[in-house]
């Protein structure tokens, strides 16, 4: 069933824009049909389709619930910034896997060093994939895409957001040893940060372990630095039963 967004839900629900002409046009659904939307916030509302205008398409909610499919965990990941594509890919997939929040952040091999004008453009891009991403899974809240440009900004911010994670090609701890506060539920929120195509610099690596974040393996294999964060949360969904 088509899921979409609704901030302000209210008794005859309205979507607009973009939105309502893919119901139309797109999707060429007509009254009588229903939709899933949701408040942002995690609640879901099962409705039915009243009328459609060129530009809106006015709803009556049937019912309305809590999200059945955001995660009991709080995981936000800190990605060294990376070049091309590629940030579209990790922003889609993390999104789809349930990651909280997407934090890109220049680390000392980041290819990519844009200016402000630069990663305010991205950034708007970034969190419209977000956006289509979470509308796309089910999800009832929508991921935000941030970006931060000093990498000792994001180790302090990481101190606020629970148990810390970093993955490291030269190697650590099982995943399952690292997240075992979370299958407990001694913790509910988690940071991973994710190098950049070079991988974290020795000086970051130091950084990392001196605020206290468990340098974790992925495997004797070399990840991309694309495929390491849907690795990464995929596994850890999967041990916090995150996955039935």
């Amino acid at each position: 069933m088509p899921n979409f967004f609704c901030e302000n839900v209210k008794e005859n629900p309205i979507i607009k824009g973009k939105d309502a002409v893919h119901i139309s046009k797109s999707l060429r659904m007509k009254p009588g049909e229903m939709i899933n939307i949701s408040d942002t916030k995690g609640t879901v509302y099962l409705c039915r389709i009243n009328t459609i205008l060129a530009d809106q398409v006015i709803l009556e909610i049937v019912e309305k619930q809590d999200c059945e499919s955001e995660p009991d965990i709080d995981i936000t990941l800190y990605q060294g910034l990376v070049k091309g594509d590629k940030a579209s890919y990790i922003i889609q997939k993390s999104v789809e896997l349930g990651v909280k929040e997407i934090v890109f952040v220049a680390m000392q091999r980041s290819v990519s060093k844009p200016d402000n004008k630069s990663i305010d453009k991205k950034l708007k891009r970034w969190n419209d994939i977000a956006l289509n991403a979470a509308s796309q899974s089910g999800r009832g809240y929508i991921p935000k895409v941030r970006y931060i440009g000093a990498f000792d900004e994001a180790l302090s911010e990481s101190k606020e957001r629970g148990l810390a994670l970093f993955f490291y090609e030269l190697g650590g701890v099982k995943v399952k040893q690292a997240v075992s506060p979370l299958v407990e539920k001694k913790e509910t929120k988690c940071s991973i940060f994710i190098g950049p195509e070079g991988g974290f610099s020795l000086e970051e690596s130091d950084k990392l372990r001196s605020n206290k974040a468990i340098a974790t393996t992925l495997g004797k294999r070399i990840l991309r630095t694309e495929t390491a964060p849907i690795a990464a949360l995929s596994i850890i969904m999967y041990l916090t039963d995150n996955m039935n």
